[in-house]
């Protein structure tokens, strides 16, 4: 397991008393500018942005996370304490898959593009991996091309603390920016879309009636007197039963309401959630709009997923490890469409070449390993790869006495 030691971050030119001109980036979870008007919804409570970031934080904290070693014949994987802790257990109070998924949505909402890691050490080696609030944290520019971070009045370099960013400011590219600015003007549209459906369909009156009266009638001159008449001859009636009215007095004429398809609330809600697709870059049928393709979500796989996963394993391995031959990987190729015929048709093909071994192929369709089946074989006659030239077909002359292909 790597050792690592955890330090304030001071510069050495600088006195105390020095002034500096350096600019200050907050990470808060709250747009303030949004707070000052009224009605104000954050992204993290609009159903559509919600859904999506919680999807891909799901898919992402599914994965397992391999510790791998460059060697000569290629890349290995290690198991060790250090690859449990980042794969199981990152700590004591929080599972792998909810440790990911929380980096995941802090770096799509809350935190901005920034999600910052503090790993806490006991006598030198990592006791566990805690991530810190966003509101909590923020950015010092260096005077020199670096950058330090401010968290509870310490001061620490990115060498202490695992920063792991999402959108690369094009200004300061060690700080990332997110999507809440591009996502907050749909997610306002989408609100109100929302709000005016639900008082559409909370609204008592289903046809639009107007009701035609006396003008001359006494309880018509005062507004208390209209609210009576309307609960005396309208409202009184339950559900289901017929109105009984004056018929020289009342005239009732119904109107057709405007339904939700003339409101083109529809076509604004899913304009708005293929916005959202595109800004986070997922599959629009995730969010409701047209059904599943194979090849769209491997593509969504191979980018979205695999881009946010790098930008994790790579600062795991920066921040974590001093030895330069590790590195850290997600298994990203376990989430790809594949059904059991797929499966097990590339694992026997490779199984027949003597590339895989039976039980790594019995391993691919989750199936649990065989005795007997640890050895490479080649060919048709699925013999070990080290007896190949044994083969009757390829002794010398072809064969012997009778064609029983043996030597005398």
């Amino acid at each position: 397991m790597s050792k690592r030691k955890r330090k304030s971050y001071q510069r050495k030119n600088t006195q105390p008393n020095q002034k500096r001109s350096l600019s200050s980036f907050a990470l808060t979870h709250l747009d303030w500018d949004s707070l000052a008007s009224e009605g104000y919804i954050p992204l993290s409570q609009t159903p559509e942005i919600v859904s999506a970031v919680n999807k891909i934080a799901s898919l992402v904290g599914t994965m397992t996370i391999h510790l791998m070693q460059n060697t000569s014949n290629g890349d290995q994987r290690i198991i060790n304490p250090l690859s449990r802790l980042i794969d199981i257990h990152p700590n004591r109070y929080v599972t792998r898959n909810t440790f990911i998924a929380s980096i995941v949505r802090t770096l799509l909402l809350d935190g901005d593009g920034n999600a910052v890691i503090y790993p806490r050490t006991q006598q030198g080696y990592i006791e566990g991996l805690y991530l810190l609030p966003p509101g909590q944290v923020s950015f010092i520019k260096d005077q020199d091309f670096g950058y330090y971070m401010n968290y509870m009045g310490h001061q620490y370099t990115n060498e202490d603390l695992c920063h792991i960013v999402l959108n690369p400011d094009p200004y300061y590219p060690w700080k990332g920016t997110g999507y809440r600015s591009s996502l907050r003007k749909v997610a306002d549209t989408l609100n109100q879309a929302q709000a005016t459906k639900q008082g559409f369909m909370e609204s008592k009156w289903k046809p639009s009636i107007i009701v035609k009266v006396d003008a001359m009638t006494d309880e018509f001159s005062s507004p208390e007197g209209r609210e009576k008449l309307l609960e005396k001859y309208i409202t009184s009636s339950k559900d289901g039963k017929p109105w009984l009215i004056p018929a020289d007095g009342f005239d009732v004429i119904t109107v057709k309401p405007l339904s939700l398809t003339d409101l083109a609330i529809n076509e604004s809600v899913e304009l708005d959630k293929k916005t959202v697709s595109a800004l986070l870059d997922i599959p629009s049928f995730i969010l409701g709009i047209g059904s599943f393709n194979k090849d769209e979500w491997n593509n969504f796989i191979n980018t979205r997923i695999r881009a946010i996963c790098t930008a994790i394993q790579q600062a795991f391995t920066n921040t974590l490890l001093i030895n330069p031959d590790w590195y850290f990987r997600f298994n990203y190729r376990s989430l790809y469409a594949y059904d059991i015929q797929t499966l097990s048709t590339v694992g026997c093909d490779l199984y027949t070449r003597g590339i895989v071994t039976g039980n790594e192929v019995r391993d691919s369709i989750g199936y649990s390993p065989k005795d007997g089946l640890d050895e490479l074989v080649i060919l048709e006659n699925y013999i070990p790869q080290g007896m190949i030239g044994d083969q009757k077909k390829l002794l010398q002359n072809g064969g012997g006495e009778n064609g029983t292909g043996q030597n005398e």
